[in-house]
C-alpha cells in the first residue's frame, strides 16, 4: 500500500510539473520559422518574405557607395605657383606714360602695391581694375587678368605679379588620423595619399578605416586599404578640403541560434556567409540551417521589382530567407551582400525544441524524485 501511495504521489507531482512547464513555455532565442512566415504580407502580416535566389541577388545587391565622383577624379594637382586664398601678393605696374600716369604721381611710371592679400572669397582689389579673382590662377594668369582690366585706361600697361609669404592653400585632417591638423598643399603634399602619409595614416586597421573628403557641398568616401591598393583613387586636393579619417561605422546585428552581437563591418562588402562566420557560425546544437533570415527595410522600388506589384509605396519591411542545407543555398548566401543595419537571425531547429522538452521532463522527473525522497 505504501509503495502504491509513493508511486501515485510521484506521478501526481510529475504531471503537475509537466503541466507547469507546458503552460510557461520553453525558453528560446526568438520566433521560429513558422512564426516568421505567419507574419508575412501573404498571410496578412506587415513583412515581405523572399527566398534568396540568383534573381533576388541581382535585384538587391547594389555595390557599396564608396569612391570619388568624376569631379574629384578629374581635378589636376595644384601647381607650385597656384595662388590661393590667404596668399599675399606684390603687384608692380609699369605704365607707358610720363606726365599723367593712372596709378602713380606725375613722372612716376612705376607703381607698386605690396602686401595685397587674397581674400577668403579668392578676390583681390586693384585700383582702377576693380575686384579680380586671384585664387586658382597662376601669377602669369593673374598678370594677364590685371593687364586686360587696365589696358583700356592706360596705354600698354606692364604688370608683374609676385607671390610672397602667406597662409597659402591648406587642407584639414580630422578624425582617427595619427596626427590630425592643418597641412599645406606644398610641393610634397598635393594629393590625398601624400597628406595622409604626413598625418600618420590611421590608428585603426586600413581595411576597417574609411577616408571622407569634403569639398564644398561635395563628398567622396574611400576605404583606406583601397586607397593603398589602387593609385587611381589618390585624388588631387584643393585648398579648404576637409579630410576625415574614421573607422567604418556600418554595423549589422546577429541574433538567434548564432553568436549574438552588434558587429562592425571589417571590409567594404560582406556576404551573408562571411557575416555568419564572423560571429562564430551557426550553433550546431540549436540552429536550423534552413531558417537563416536577413531583416532590413527596403525602398519601394526594390520591393516592386521583387514582387512585380506596382502599388508598393514607401519603405517596406523585408525578410530574406537562406537555406544552407543545399549547395545552391550556400552559393546564394555567398553572393548575398549584407548591408548597414541588417539583422541576421538564425531560427532554432525543431529538434532543439524537442531536446529542451526532454530536458525539461527529465528535470521535472528529478524534481519529483527529490520531493518523494523528502516525503519519505
Amino acid at each position: 500500500m505504501k509503495s502504491n501511495a509513493v508511486r501515485l504521489a510521484r506521478g501526481a507531482i510529475l504531471v503537475t510539473l509537466m503541466t507547469t512547464v507546458a503552460a510557461c513555455g520553453l525558453p528560446r532565442s526568438g520566433p521560429n520559422k513558422k512564426e516568421i512566415f505567419a507574419g508575412s504580407v501573404q498571410n496578412g502580416g506587415d513583412s515581405f518574405i523572399f527566398t534568396v535566389t540568383p534573381q533576388v541577388n541581382r535585384i538587391i545587391n547594389d555595390p557599396t557607395n564608396f569612391g570619388f565622383s568624376s569631379a574629384f577624379r578629374s581635378a589636376a594637382e595644384v601647381g607650385p605657383d597656384t595662388i590661393s586664398s590667404g596668399d599675399t601678393l606684390t603687384l608692380t605696374i609699369f605704365e607707358n606714360v610720363r606726365d599723367d600716369p593712372l596709378l602713380g604721381n606725375s613722372g612716376q611710371r612705376v607703381s607698386s602695391l605690396s602686401e595685397v592679400q587674397v581674400a577668403g572669397d579668392g578676390f583681390i582689389f586693384v585700383p582702377y581694375a576693380g575686384r579680380i579673382r586671384a585664387a586658382g590662377q597662376t601669377p602669369e594668369a593673374l598678370r594677364q587678368s590685371i593687364t586686360n582690366a587696365l589696358q583700356n585706361q592706360t596705354p600698354d600697361p606692364q604688370v608683374l605679379v609676385q607671390r610672397v609669404a602667406g597662409d597659402g592653400a591648406t587642407v584639414s585632417v580630422t578624425g582617427t588620423a595619427g596626427a590630425a591638423g592643418i597641412y599645406p598643399l606644398a610641393q610634397p603634399s598635393r594629393t590625398l595619399l601624400r597628406v595622409l602619409s604626413l598625418a600618420g595614416g590611421s590608428v585603426d586597421e586600413p581595411s576597417a578605416t574609411v577616408v571622407r573628403v569634403t569639398r564644398g557641398n561635395q563628398t567622396g568616401t574611400v576605404r583606406l586599404q583601397d586607397l593603398y591598393d589602387n593609385p587611381s583613387l589618390d585624388i588631387a586636393l584643393r585648398n579648404g578640403d576637409v579630410i576625415t579619417v574614421e573607422r567604418d561605422r556600418r554595423r549589422f546585428i546577429a541574433l538567434g541560434a548564432t553568436g549574438q552581437s552588434v558587429v562592425p563591418f571589417e571590409q567594404a562588402e560582406m556576404s551573408a556567409l562571411e557575416a555568419i562566420a564572423q560571429v562564430g557560425g551557426l550553433q550546431t546544437n540549436l540552429a536550423d540551417p534552413k531558417g537563416v533570415f536577413v531583416f532590413r527595410d527596403e525602398p519601394a522600388e526594390t520591393v516592386r521589382q521583387l514582387t512585380g506589384r506596382t502599388d508598393i509605396v514607401g519603405s517596406q519591411r523585408v525578410a530574406y530567407v537562406l537555406d544552407l542545407t543545399q549547395p545552391s543555398g550556400m552559393f546564394q548566401a555567398r553572393d548575398f551582400r549584407v548591408q548597414d543595419r541588417d539583422t541576421i537571425y538564425v531560427t532554432e531547429a525543431p529538434f532543439a525544441q524537442w531536446t529542451k522538452t526532454v530536458q525539461a521532463i527529465l528535470g521535472t522527473t528529478n524534481a519529483a524524485n527529490s520531493v518523494t525522497r523528502v516525503g519519505r
